[in-house]
């Protein structure tokens, strides 16, 4: 899957051989050691010191000492490096993050080596264009490498000299020894290779910091072979240690000769190296200068007349300047860093309505920083799950991987901005793809965990903060409810839904069940498009005599947290637009009154069955409960409330899944009829039992006009659309 051809029975055979390349417990693919490793050579780095004013040179030294060594890629290695270079990355621009993470081990290792040393390099990574030669420089002061470390290095593949340097630290650690933390960023030996994404020949002039002094470079066009000579002259590396590499780039990308370009990379991938990277830059200005032209018909005592004049001037500057919050101690940093990393790492306006800064250590160790904005992220506005919205950045110890990894957080938490920074995730050899493990799941709770403390201390703290949250968010957390099986009772406890007790003030389940009235033993919602709907509903006339509270569910996922959720706190959550609703019609007393006026409307409910027809309604029934309306169309046992009608519906339509109402009714978009309940104490029903009587069952034309405006009208008030409105208008007209 990782790579973006298909592999032919050899170039298997060659990612096969790649993994023999590896130590036992270091696959191709190894979940639990790819993370970290892809950086071909720490060592490899390539930068002289900031102080100096420019690179020595931006192409190939021809001075040499010793005529350059030819050395051969073994067969395999040759076609696994066609392999990293044609199909292992995707983007070409990783190669300059892959380069300069090198660069920056090779600081980290010479500055763990030059402790205590006063006259060490200043540590730092450079990178330059030469426009004219087509060759990309980066250069750092660090390590370097010897002879034999530039042959064992970059001669295989997969050989890292980060790797063993990280085993020698772990076996001094084992004996006992104190050492200063080094963080090293690469062990998998393959990030190297990445520049010949871009160049047709890379060089590696370096010299390394244990060795005898001296310089030598390794040369290789990604074919069959390479060199290795020593360098004397204007190419030597002139501080204690370094690397300099040089990219003869091809025809396709001259992108990469441009400074703008190279700043975007770094500032992208590696703005919190611990290093300063700085890019050679080119920069214009303008200078008043006197206009000769204009000044020489000038007269005496006149102003000199003056022109701007452009000047363009190069220099060293410094691109990483930020630096990485979520690696310092929570009580060392300011309520201003905290809002000033927030803003310019995710380029936003708004203050953050509160934060997180929290890490992990044991079998999976990480570190993370995450903010909820006060606003509405602008790319969620227009569709709140956005695939493109890059809201939770990924880290590998300081430097930027990718920020478009769908499994590090849910969908319900889209609107959480943070960074992740850790070496144990388990990315492919590349560095692009996150994949699945326990370990990518622990790392995911633990950012739902710390979300939600974080709501939930919105929450307690009540406040403009909270409603300001709810009124740009709450519908984030419901949809959690929804799609989060794991967390839905703590999700649960947060949304918060509009109820007839207020028309202003939200409320919470926990709330409302904390001004249920007694006797009342569960929790009643009802569905409308909008608060004046539910009103209007003739449901609500079943609670106005014991004054029962109602959850209105003013959307389609409101109503979808209802039937997820089914109870909250053991109280069970009650439609209230169901034929029989819990706690009001089940009542003994009820029920054999109903029983009663059952027999009594025999004929009545029997004639609105008949007129009205079964493609209409399922039946027709008494309501006792109804005390203002002349008749309610009821939802069955597993009916379906008009408003998640109309959703359905509509969604259908959208998606191409239905083109008639027979398509909808068969995938249930249209829903299961209705069951119209009539209030057996209105006049309405009361004449038209009356005249029914009258006929011996037959009603005469204004008794089958009255059942049917019936119909209508409590189809209109209960949120239903109407389905022949020419019928209803014509009806009304009538009436009138």
């Amino acid at each position: 899957k990782m790579l973006s051809c298909p592999l032919r029975r050899g170039e298997l055979c060659c990612l096969v051989l790649l993994s023999a390349f590896l130590p036992a417990t270091e696959a191709f693919l190894s979940p639990s050691h790819v993370p970290i490793a892809t950086r071909k050579h720490a060592a490899v780095s390539l930068r002289p010191s900031l102080r100096t004013p420019a690179l020595s040179s931006m192409r190939m030294m021809s001075d040499t000492a010793t005529e350059p060594e030819k050395f051969e890629f073994k067969a395999e290695v040759t076609r696994v490096m066609d392999i990293i270079i044609n199909s292992l990355y995707s983007e070409k621009d990783v190669f300059l993050r892959e380069l300069v993470s090198n660069a920056a081990d090779a600081c980290d290792k010479k500055r763990f080596l030059t402790l205590g040393k006063e006259d060490a390099d200043d540590l730092g990574i450079s990178v330059k264009a030469d426009k004219e030669g087509k060759v990309l420089v980066i250069e750092d002061t660090g390590v370097g490498m010897t002879r034999d470390e530039l042959i064992n290095n970059l001669g295989k593949i997969a050989e890292s000299g980060t790797k063993g340097f990280s085993e020698m630290l772990k076996q001094k650690e084992a004996a006992g020894n104190e050492e200063d933390q080094i963080n090293l960023i690469g062990q998998f030996g393959v990030g190297f290779y990445s520049g010949f994404l871009v160049a047709d020949k890379m060089t590696v002039t370096t010299k390394g910091l244990e060795g005898d002094g001296t310089t030598h470079r390794w040369e290789s066009e990604a074919g069959q072979s390479y060199t290795v000579g020593q360098v004397i002259g204007d190419g030597e590396i002139k501080t204690q240690s370094g690397t300099r590499i040089e990219l003869s780039l091809r025809e396709d990308a001259d992108q990469y000769l441009d400074d703008f370009k190279l700043k975007q990379l770094v500032q992208k991938y590696s703005e919190f190296v611990s290093f300063p990277i700085s890019i050679w830059s080119s920069k214009t200005t303008y200078e008043q200068v006197e206009d000769d032209e204009a000044n020489k018909d000038l007269k005496e005592g006149e102003e000199k007349k003056m022109k701007s004049v452009p000047v363009t001037t190069e220099d060293w500057e410094v691109q990483n300047t930020q630096k990485p919050l979520w690696m310092r101690p929570p009580s060392k940093v300011t309520a201003e860093q905290y809002e000033e990393f927030y803003k310019s790492t995710f380029k936003v306006f708004d203050k953050p309505l509160t934060l997180s800064h929290f890490s992990l250590e044991g079998q999976v160790e990480f570190k993370a920083l995450l903010f909820i904005p006060t606003e509405m992220p602008w790319e969620l506005t227009s569709n709140m799950f956005d695939e493109n919205s890059k809201n939770m950045r990924l880290y590998v110890k300081r430097v930027f991987i990718n920020d478009n990894f769908q499994e590090l957080c849910p969908r319900w938490l889209k609107f959480v901005k943070g960074v992740v920074d850790s070496e144990d995730l388990p990315l492919n050899v590349g560095r692009e793809i996150l994949q699945k493990s326990s370990v990518l799941r622990v790392v995911s709770r633990r950012i739902v965990k710390k979300s939600l403390d974080m709501i939930d201390d919105l929450r307690e703290k009540g406040g403009d903060e909270w409603d300001t949250f709810n009124k740009n968010f709450g519908k984030y957390l419901k949809v959690g409810v929804v799609e989060d099986n794991e967390n839905r009772k703590e999700i649960a406890k947060l949304v918060k839904f509009s109820t007839s007790a207020d028309d202003k003030k939200t409320s919470t389940f926990s709330e409302y069940i904390e001004r249920m009235k007694e006797g009342q033993d569960v929790i009643y919602f009802l569905s409308g498009e909008g608060r004046a709907q539910c009103l209007m509903s003739p449901a609500m006339e079943k609670v106005k005599d014991n004054g029962y509270e109602v959850m209105f569910a003013q959307e389609p996922v409101d109503e979808l947290v209802m039937m997820e959720l089914g109870e909250f706190d053991g109280k069970e959550i009650v439609d209230l637009a169901k034929g029989e609703v819990k706690g009001i019609d089940d009542k003994s007393d009820k029920k054999e009154e109903k029983e009663k006026a059952q027999i009594d409307f025999d004929a009545v409910l029997k004639y609105l069955e008949e007129t009205i027809g079964k493609e209409k309604i399922s039946k027709a029934e008494v309501s006792l409960s109804l005390t203002d309306s002349p008749a309610l169309l009821a939802q069955g046992e597993n009916g379906m409330s008009p408003q998640m009608q109309k959703y359905m519906k509509a969604r259908a339509v959208a998606m191409g899944e239905a083109e008639s109402e027979a398509d909808l009714m068969a995938m249930g978009a249209m829903g299961p009829k209705g069951v119209l309940q009539i209030n057996p104490n209105h006049p309405i029903i009361s004449k038209l039992k009356e005249s029914l009587a009258a006929g011996a069952g037959k009603g005469t034309p204004d008794d089958e006009k009255s059942a049917r405006l019936l119909y209508h009208v409590a189809s209109l008030r209960g949120g239903y659309e109407i389905e022949d409105p020419t019928e209803f208008a014509t009806l009304v007209t009538g009436l009138m």
